[in-house]
């Protein structure tokens, strides 16, 4: 067999093709993925650092100037009920009236103010509230009741306390009785200011 038929009966290789030169729409697309592919990730990363920001901020208020507490008990019924959610404002410049929260054996009770450093309570068998001889006003309560009340009346509050009570007055503990007594104000988690759940009691507290 010749060399030029041996030739003729071997099979054949070509090299492939090279890829295709890509074109201007295709490099325009290409691009415009990837300007997408790093705005996205810029976006991300900035939804990120702004939620964990404004998550970091949220807990500083709520710590140093705003608590937020849930509600235990009845004791502040019907103005408070269990279950709900409020916020306080930090300060112990507060005035008759003003609902409370403040530590008590590592509790966080909620009474309301009824009266200041010096001044006289007496709490006739009805359960009617006298400051200093003059019947409080006191448009919250559903009910009176003398209440667990174990002090010596009339009672003169002492200096630097004020003179709390709940007003559920018939199940509630507080300053009518030594266990709790008059509370200072460095107990003083902050004054009730807002209700946020539920929802459709949203408001503010008076």
């Amino acid at each position: 067999m010749s060399p030029d038929e041996l030739a003729d009966r071997q099979e054949t290789a070509q090299a492939p093709p090279g890829p295709a030169e890509p074109t201007l729409e295709q490099l325009q697309a290409e691009l415009r993925h990837e300007k997408y592919k790093r705005s996205f990730v810029f976006s991300l990363r900035s939804t990120i650092f702004m939620l964990v920001t404004v998550a970091a901020a949220a807990v500083l208020i709520a710590v140093l100037l705003m608590p937020v507490l849930q509600i235990y008990g009845s004791s502040m019924a019907p103005t408070l009920s269990e279950g709900e959610i409020v916020l306080s404002v930090k300060g112990t410049d507060l005035e008759t009236g003003d609902v409370v929260a403040f530590y008590y054996n590592n509790n966080i009770l909620v009474k309301r103010v009824i009266a200041h450093a010096g001044e006289w309570v007496d709490i006739s068998e009805d359960g009617t509230v006298y400051v200093n001889n003059v019947a409080v006003d006191e448009p919250y309560l559903t009910e009176k009741a003398f209440g667990e009340c174990n002090i010596q009346l009339p009672y003169q509050v002492p200096d630097s306390r004020y003179f709390v009570m709940g007003d559920h007055r018939s199940v509630s503990i507080d300053s009518r009785n030594t266990a709790v007594g008059c509370i200072a104000a460095e107990q003083i988690v902050g004054k009730i200011v807002f209700r946020v759940w539920p929802l459709r009691l949203l408001g503010r507290i008076s």
